[in-house]
């Protein structure tokens, strides 16, 4: 867990289940834009394959977060959209291949009618606070 990231458990709110309900960061804040499950070409991973996309999506987080000098430990904000709730399971194991499960960021997940092309399954995007 980076040292200037904290995760918190606020009194009188249920725990979250894979995802903490507030985190505070201090440094510099990074937003990285919703990543697709596309190679470095732009060619679609694993169509109509939400585990493979999921892959995908979070390696493209991984390598957007390295090009900023931080890492899933600096990530304090994921949020999901899927095409179908169903997606969330392979999602879930993508995600928790990355985050520290036991601190793991803020997270919402919702659910969409579409994304901007009909193959996407998942998009992902996360805010990060990198330290200095």
């Amino acid at each position: 867990m980076a040292e200037h990231v904290k995760h918190l458990a606020p009194q009188g709110v249920a725990p979250g289940n894979g995802y903490s309900h507030v985190v505070l960061g201090t440094g510099t804040f990074v937003a990285i834009s919703g990543q697709i499950p596309v190679d470095e070409d732009g060619q679609l991973v694993g169509p109509g394959d939400a585990e493979a996309q999921a892959k995908q999506v979070f390696e493209n987080l991984n390598r957007c977060l390295a090009a900023a000098g931080a890492t899933f430990s600096d990530v304090v904000k994921l949020t999901f959209y899927v095409t179908d709730v169903a997606h969330l399971p392979a999602v879930r194991i993508a995600r928790d291949a990355y985050i520290d499960v036991e601190h793991p960021p803020a997270s919402s997940a919702v659910q969409v009618a579409a994304l901007f092309r009909p193959d996407l399954l998942l998009e992902v995007e996360a805010f990060a606070v990198v330290n200095g």
